[in-house]
């Protein structure tokens, strides 16, 4: 059986990126861009005023000149007049363009304006381009603000505003079709039979999915039956990059997904890892790219399982390199008594304490001990982990 670094290693070694895609500036919040994004005007575009108050002369303040008549009002965004005379100011707004004529700006508290003239108090000492944001310090026009790769958040969105951007060449998001088997599963809605549970793994699932805005889904569930099953595969490797499946993996007599999975001409890359929960999970992918993975139906194999593999995954395919598990420190001591690499629930202790506590759940069916976790650790086989060891931990 692969490890789960060795499992993640080989679904990476499958993807290729998904194609660009050009969408409108609003619709990009999120996505990879494909296209490296030059300014098209310096920035800030002219010497900005960066603090409400008066524009004047530096020179009239070396010569003596502590009062100064006010001529008129620049507002951001009005067209600024000259400043003429050494005697006089401009009241100025932040964001204005900064008068010409004058290279200075002191701010309103540093004032005492009476009878249209403004006098500086005595602590001031204004120095030339004070208060003033230059024009081109935080780039020249044709320079690169944006390299392809990154993910558009909102300050990458506003850059790409600025640059006079309504379009971008983005990845194309992928197309997920959320998929469960099984003869015991009925609806939420529905009152279940005593053998008989509620159908709950795919909302998990698609609200992962959302939450890390992957939101191009669709669900559907088959009963345990292999050509049932084999028809409801094709008809979404058809229109999905990629199938998340949930139940039928193991090797019982119904689990009946891996072989419907190679009868719709999905080859499978490995089947099972050295993991608890979710060791039989399943990974494949077919000759055009589509991928299927198919996660052991007990919910928190299935949860598990979706954070470990599936997420990266999914980071890979949109162009991105996925985020790092982040060594956290264990509060509690664990150990592994068997020879598989363990996924273990935390959640953090109350009173604001920043570390975290390992909270064993009492087996993979147990998902209502989830409620509250930030995510798993993962702890290697065979070792016994003391309190403050570290751990890589991945958040839901």
């Amino acid at each position: 059986m692969l490890t789960p670094a060795e499992a993640e290693a080989a679904i990476a070694a499958t993807l290729s990126v998904l194609p660009a895609e050009t969408v409108a500036l609003e619709r990009a919040a999120g996505r990879v861009l494909r296209e490296a994004l030059y300014a098209d005007r310096d920035q800030p575009p002219f010497d900005r005023v960066a603090m409400d108050g008066i524009a004047f002369a530096s020179a009239a303040y070396a010569a003596g000149r502590r009062e100064f008549r006010i001529a008129g009002v620049v507002a951001a965004g009005a067209k600024p007049a000259p400043l003429n005379a050494a005697d006089t100011c401009l009241e100025v707004m932040t964001g204005a363009v900064l008068p010409p004529g004058s290279d200075t700006v002191v701010p309103v508290e540093d004032l005492t304006v009476e009878s249209g003239s403004a006098r500086l108090a005595a602590s001031v000492r204004p120095v030339p381009y004070g208060n003033v944001h230059r024009q081109g310090t935080d780039g020249l026009a044709g320079a690169c603000v944006l390299e392809a790769g990154v993910r558009l958040r909102g300050p990458e969105l506003a850059i790409a505003a600025a640059s006079g951007r309504t379009t971008l060449a983005v990845t194309r998001m992928p197309r997920i079709a959320v998929l469960s088997t099984g003869d015991e599963l009925v609806p939420p809605g529905t009152t279940p039979a005593p053998w008989q549970v509620r159908r709950s793994n795919a909302y998990g699932i698609a609200a992962t999915l959302r939450e890390h805005g992957y939101d191009e889904l669709s669900d559907a569930h088959a009963a345990d039956d292999p050509g049932v099953i084999r028809d409801l595969l094709e008809r979404h490797l058809e229109t999905h990059d990629v199938l998340v499946l949930s139940g039928g993996v193991s090797a019982g007599r119904f689990d009946h997904v891996p072989a419907a999975l190679a009868a719709a001409g999905v080859r499978q890359v490995f089947h099972r890892v050295a993991q608890r929960p979710g060791k039989p999970f399943w990974f494949g992918g077919r000759a055009d790219g589509r991928l299927a993975f198919a996660l052991p139906g007990n919910p928190v194999s299935t949860l598990v399982c979706l954070v470990r593999y599936v997420l990266p995954a999914l980071a890979r395919l949109t162009g991105t390199v996925p985020p790092a598990p982040v060594p956290t420190a264990l509060s509690a001591a664990f150990e592994a008594r068997h020879p598989l690499a363990t996924f273990l629930p935390v959640d953090r202790p109350p009173g604001g304490d920043a570390r975290l506590v390992a909270h064993p759940t009492h087996g993979s069916g147990d998902f209502t001990a989830l409620a509250g976790t930030v995510g798993f650790v993962e702890l290697a086989a065979g070792l016994r982990w003391e309190p403050g060891s570290l751990a890589p931990l991945y958040t839901w």
